[in-house]
């Protein structure tokens, strides 16, 4: 060891060096030699919390939904043990990693909100439409009118606020807001319709410059093509091109040009305001309508003047559906949250300020426009001194004042071009908004996979993401409207979309607020619960009182988007409040089934089957299902005894539900591992369900290998039987001739035992030989596979793919000799199972026999003791399903005696006429004959492995004494038999009261020998023994 270490000691940790290289970490050793001895003197190293322990400390990283987040240790990690391996805690939410948040310039509140949400207010109709509304309603009715509007707009931004201060704000706007909060079903709704929304609205403030644009040519006598509506679409289509040439270039030059625009517009305000004041400053301008304030003119305009105007009878709501489109700038910073430095404080800030400054000044330009401007002048100065100047309301020829012209504010401002410059600003940087949002809201759509038709627009260019395509779908759909060159008759259309987003808002607010989940915990705290609820209906009875015609088609749009999405059920889990509502419905009303009492005419077959994973038995889940699909509830029950890890538990967990989901089955899983076969029975028992909601049927295969499984193995599948009863329930064992169990074709690839096997035959049914190394859980098989002829495989030359399955072919073969080899070679054509394995076709068609359609047959109902009628209501419920609906229920009865047979055949049509149960025939039988020898040697054949003389003979075993004290018993189970092989042999389905195997008096060899005895040989067979409680009634 001399010589090989040298230490240092420094202002810092220790270094040592081993042959002159660095080593870092602890130097373990059973003896320790110290060249340098510590001292007082000598700082001690300490150790970071990192080296001390596996936990991790509160951080932001570690509650990201990204995929470069941090994550904490995952519990297998701390705890250890077999499942010490990292778990993936990945989860949809991962998937809003996606959406692009905007990772270039970020914009504060003022520039990302306040000053977009003003540029959207002040619009188009501030300018060209508000004097207009002021002739129509008057003074006090616009600013009713302007009330109303701010009352809907402030409720909406309250809800607004609290939803987008709950949680980080990411790009898409109202349409992540809305599908975070109420689900993709009414957020993508409603998405599409505000993108569509807004393109309009980008058109119709487009249309609006294109008007101030031919106001001001046509008073220098000037025209591009008509100076009407030509005139702005060439315009308007041009102008649209240049703004989303401008969005498209980047948020930076975006921003620039909104202060641009922003400080025109405050100077066309002031040259309004100051122009106003100023009053007429010739005779020109009062005979057109500009007469300064008075008291005469204000009490003139201060009442409403409705009149008729290009072919609409106006009123309150036709003039609010004209305006209310200039209030609708209230999502304008939401719209591209991505961009915002903060979303959650800047959207409420800039938000409520913008809509507190807009209403400000319209309630200004109400006052000053209805205080100074007359609703009608000729415009004549001669008219203006004769005192004439309002004689042409009498033929409605007045071409100047509130009413007759749209240029009204330039007339009464300082410097008429300012406004024009105002009003060009206005209406573009609005324009220019509109068109802004509605390609990243369609790229937020489009990365979420909501709708197929706009997964095209997902894709971002750039380091930002830019959404190029969507840019041009959007200028295309502007275009599109501005060619109807029509300002009035747009905007009522914007109206109700947004009126109809602005009531989801509120909703979503109201939803989440009445709700509560624990995830509701917003940071802006002035909201409330009902004053949500009532800006919702407030919006709708504005829609419908504005157009009933529109809000109906807005609202079957929405309808049919929501209806779209319901059925392609997106694989999304945001944590809506849907969820959270869906969860508290389903608690609340277990609750409350807790306090209502059972009655027979609502009962309903709740069953427990043991079948292990779903895709091992397909027949007996697809038999459970068909008794409780859609109607009851079924819970799949898997018993392990191998001790599973909790990852190997999620993996089946979730493989069972993906197989219920692909399979279209409503069903619950449960597996309990670690425990044999009868205990985990009795667990699944006692503690499957939740209260009302809880199993009242047990439903099994039937165990084919009884004969030869190990005693104990047969003792607990009968001691099964025996706590199903113990426990009050109902008990169902289903037989197939081909056997229940198929995981040797449909297990997966991480099954413990192996599947290479290839079918070239259909298995035997009397052939009873188990599987190699059978399990507990598949011990009720009899689909042997040890007899198959592998030579078929190995003579396979070619393989051809028809319809989508593998079918082997030894070459090619004439048409006369397939036909004529036509029986013998279908049991040869090998298919493809699930997980690759080749199958005969008749191995696939036993899986798949209770899903296909049944032809006409017959359902053979034994109902031979009075168990409560389930033997009864089970074969009916089936004979009500599609795919048995043409089967017919033939009920066996017993008698007594012979003599009274037909005394009890009308008791028992009477009884099923009363419980109004349809059937085919009824026939009577009797069993107190004693069976054929042929039949009793059959059974001693049966038992024959299991008799002994002694009677303290060990488990599993048949005494003689037991025998004999059961002979009578017997003798029935084997009568039964020879009447159904007379009567049952043909039918689709048999369905028979089960032996009540009584506790200490049959052993599980003989009990098991009696079923064989009643479904060996026979068809598709269901034992059923309800638990004598009544599930029918005759009355009402």
């Amino acid at each position: 060891m001399e010589g090989r270490f040298s230490v240092k000691i420094v202002d810092g940790p220790v270094v040592l060096r081993e042959n002159g290289n660095a080593t870092n970490g602890n130097l373990k050793s059973t003896s320790t030699t110290c060249l340098h001895p510590p001292t007082q003197s000598t700082p001690k190293r300490k150790k970071s919390l990192v080296q001390m322990t596996r936990e991790a400390l509160p951080r932001l990283e570690n509650y990201r939904n990204s995929r470069r987040a941090l994550k904490r240790p995952s519990l297998g990690e701390l705890h250890g043990g077999e499942d010490n391996v990292k778990e993936a805690n990945g989860t949809a939410e991962n998937l809003e990693a996606q959406i692009p948040s905007g990772h270039g310039i970020k914009l504060g509140w003022i520039q990302g909100v306040l000053i977009p949400c003003l540029l959207n207010i002040w619009g188009v109709m501030l300018f060209l439409r508000l004097s207009w509304v002021v002739a129509q309603s008057g003074i006090w009715g616009t600013m009713l009118i302007i009330a109303i509007s701010a009352i809907v707009c402030v409720i909406t931004t309250l809800s607004l606020s609290a939803i987008s201060t709950n949680g980080e704000v990411k790009g898409g706007g109202i349409y992540y807001i809305i599908s975070r909060s109420l689900g993709p079903e009414f957020g993508a709704s409603v998405g599409v319709v505000f993108a569509f929304a807004n393109a309009v609205a980008a058109s119709m403030n487009t249309i609006g410059f294109c008007n101030s644009l031919n106001d001001l040519l046509s008073s220098y006598d000037l025209k591009i093509i008509d100076g009407d509506l030509m005139d702005v679409r060439l315009v308007g289509c041009i102008a649209l091109l240049v703004m989303v040439i401008i969005c498209a270039v980047g948020m930076e030059w975006e921003s620039k040009a909104q202060n641009f625009l922003i400080a025109i517009i405050l100077g066309a305000i002031v040259d309004f305001i100051v122009g106003t004041s100023m009053g007429p400053q010739t005779q020109k301008s009062r005979a057109e309508g500009f007469n300064g304030f008075s008291y005469e003119t204000f009490k003139n305009n201060f009442n409403p003047s409705y009149r008729k105007q290009d072919g609409i009878e106006y009123d309150f709501f036709q003039v609010f559906a004209i305006f209310f489109p200039s209030v609708t700038g209230i999502q304008a910073g939401a719209n591209i949250s991505g961009d915002l430095k903060d979303p959650a404080s800047s959207i409420p800030k800039g938000t409520l300020l913008a809509l507190l400054l807009s209403m400000i000044s319209y309630a200004l330009f109400v006052i000053f426009a209805g205080g100074a401007g007359m609703r009608d002048a000729s415009g004549s100065v001669e008219d203006l001194l004769n005192g004439t100047l309002t004689d042409c309301v009498k033929d409605l020829s007045c071409h100047h004042g509130l009413f007759n012209s749209y240029s009204m504010m330039q007339l009464m401002s300082a410097w008429g071009p300012l406004i024009y410059a105002g009003c060009f600003a206005a209406t573009l940087s609005t324009a220019l908004t509109n068109l802004l949002s509605v390609p990243r809201l369609l790229q937020a759509l489009g990365i979420d996979r909501i709708y197929p038709g706009l997964i095209f627009f997902s894709k971002g260019y750039g380091k930002t993401g830019e959404p190029y395509r969507g840019y041009v779908l959007t200028f295309f759909i502007s275009c599109a409207f501005v060619l109807i060159a029509d300002l009035n008759a747009i905007a009522p259309l914007i109206s109700n979309f947004y009126l109809a987003s602005y009531a989801l808002i509120n909703f979503c607010t109201f939803h989440a607020a009445l709700i509560k989940p624990l995830g509701w915990r917003p940071t802006f705290k002035y909201y409330n619960t009902w004053l949500s609820l009532a800006g919702f209906f407030m919006c709708v009875v504005i829609m419908f009182l504005i157009n009933w015609q529109s809000s109906l088609i807005t609202f079957i749009v929405i309808l049919a988007l929501y209806l779209i999405v319901v059925y392609r059920k997106p694989d999304v889990n945001w944590g809506s409040s849907t969820q959270a509502q869906t969860y508290k419905t389903a608690l609340t009303t277990t609750h409350r089934l807790i306090n209502i009492g059972e009655h027979v005419k609502n009962y309903e077959p709740q069953i427990l089957i043991l079948c292990g994973s779903p895709h091992v038995r397909p027949p007996l889940l697809d038999f459970a299902n068909m008794i409780t699909k859609n109607n009851s509830l079924l819970i799949v029950g898997e018993i392990l005894e191998k001790k599973l890890s909790y990852r190997a538990r999620s993996s089946k967990r979730r493989s069972a539900y993906e197989w219920f989901r692909q399979n279209k089955i409503k069903a619950f899983y449960s597996v309990v591992d670690g425990i044999t076969f009868e205990q985990g029975s009795n667990a699944l028992i006692q503690a499957s369900g939740i209260g009302r909601l809880a199993p009242n049927v047990l439903m099994m295969g039937y165990k084919n290998d009884w004969m030869i499984s190990k005693p104990e193995d047969l003792t607990a599948y009968f001691n099964v039987l025996h706590s199903a009863f113990d426990n009050r329930l109902s008990v169902a064992i289903l037989r197939v001739p081909d056997g229940l169990d198929y995981s040797r074709i449909t297990e997966e690839e991480d099954a413990t035992h192996s599947t290479d096997i290839t079918y070239s035959q259909p298995p035997s049914r009397a052939d009873l030989r188990p599987f190699a190394a059978t399990r507990m859980m598949h011990a009720d098989s009899n689909l042997n596979i040890s007899h198959i002829d592998h030579s078929v495989s190995d003579s396979v030359q070619s393989i051809t793919v028809l319809n989508g399955v593998n079918v082997n072919k030894k070459g090619s073969t004439s048409s006369a000799q397939l036909r004529s080899k036509k029986k013998t070679a279908i049991d040869k054509i090998l298919f493809t199972s699930p997980t690759g394995k080749q199958l005969p076709a008749s191995v696939l068609e036993s899986m798949s026999m209770f899903r296909k359609k049944q032809g006409k047959g017959i359902i053979d109902v034994w109902w031979l003791y009075d168990d409560g009628g389930l033997t009864m209501l089970l074969p009916y419920i089936i004979s009500c399903r599609q795919d048995w609906i043409n089967c017919k229920l033939r009920v066996f009865a017993l008698t007594s005696n012979q003599a009274e047979i037909e005394t009890d055949k009308q008791h028992m049509a009477d009884l099923l006429m009363k419980f109004r149960l349809k059937y085919y025939s009824l026939e009577m039988v009797q069993i107190s004959d004693k069976p054929k020898a042929s039949t009793i040697e059959f059974f001693d054949n049966l038992i024959e492995g299991f008799l002994v003389e002694d009677a303290t003979a060990e488990e599993g075993k048949v005494t003689e004494l037991e025998l004999a004290a059961l002979q009578e018993k017997t003798y029935r189970q084997l009568r039964l038999r020879e009447l159904l092989l007379e009567n049952s042999k043909d039918s689709n389905l048999i369905v028979m009261s089960l032996p009540m195997p009584r506790k200490g008096t049959v052993s599980a060899p003989l009990y098991m020998a009696w079923l064989e005895a009643l479904t060996k040989d026979l068809p598709p067979y269901l034992l059923i023994r309800g638990n004598q409680q009544s599930v029918l009634t005759f009355y009402s």
